[in-house]
């Protein structure tokens, strides 16, 4: 392992210690070339997804492999059919999610997630509603977005959005758009610009898809 991913490794170990949400012991990291493995096991998806956001906090990160698994204790499991019932009251609650427009599946804990919404922030908010549902280890979203798409000053939007954001260079940024496919090129100086770039392609009615490929340099 060179230098630098020693150090990279060392530092995503100290930021998952820092992280009072999760038990950091039980996670394994591994660090190649930027690429940073998280194995081993936590105890629900909500720790999965912080021990995330922990890596992705780390300088010099660009890209995470994924691979720790939800071992839900004894007393936190709970049947599929549970699972399904709670995710769908909390859904038809949820002032973001349209009525009956998001259909919920559930096997041996993984939910998920299907139907048509108009905006991204309608399928991420359906998500981030089930997420810290009891007994669920996981989560596949399938949401779809069904607004049509626009004409073609998409890009042109994208672009505007982009310029007014102060975290993003948007000279750096390439923009092309197919339909309702918005594919980025370019690079970013870290994963919050890159965040914010994708942000600022969804914001715009119309793009139903965005391919990312950013590089963080």
């Amino acid at each position: 392992m060179a230098m630098d991913d020693k150090k990279l490794r060392q530092d995503v170990i100290d930021e998952l210690a820092f992280e009072p949400s999760l038990n950091a012991e039980t996670v394994g990291v591994a660090a190649e070339r930027g690429i940073v493995t998280l194995s081993g096991h936590v105890e629900s998806y909500p720790q999965k997804m912080a021990a995330e956001r922990a890596v992705w906090r780390v300088k010099g990160v660009k890209g995470i492999a994924q691979e720790i698994e939800v071992r839900l204790p004894g007393h936190k499991r709970r049947a599929d059919d549970e699972i399904a019932q709670r995710a769908i009251s909390i859904l038809a609650w949820n002032t973001e999610v349209p009525a009956d427009a998001v259909k919920v599946r559930v096997s041996e804990g993984w939910v998920t997630l299907t139907g048509d919404v108009s905006w991204n922030h309608q399928r991420l908010a359906a998500e981030r509603a089930v997420r810290e549902l009891s007994g669920v280890v996981g989560i596949i979203n399938r949401i779809e977005l069904a607004s049509p798409v626009q004409p073609s000053d998409v890009k042109q939007r994208i672009a505007a959005a982009l310029a007014r954001h102060a975290k993003v260079e948007a000279d750096r940024i390439g923009i092309a758009v197919d339909g309702g496919t918005v594919t980025l090129t370019g690079d970013v100086d870290n994963w919050d610009e890159r965040v914010a770039v994708e942000g600022a392609a969804w914001s715009v009615n119309g793009v139903r898809s965005v391919v990312d490929r950013l590089h963080i340099v």
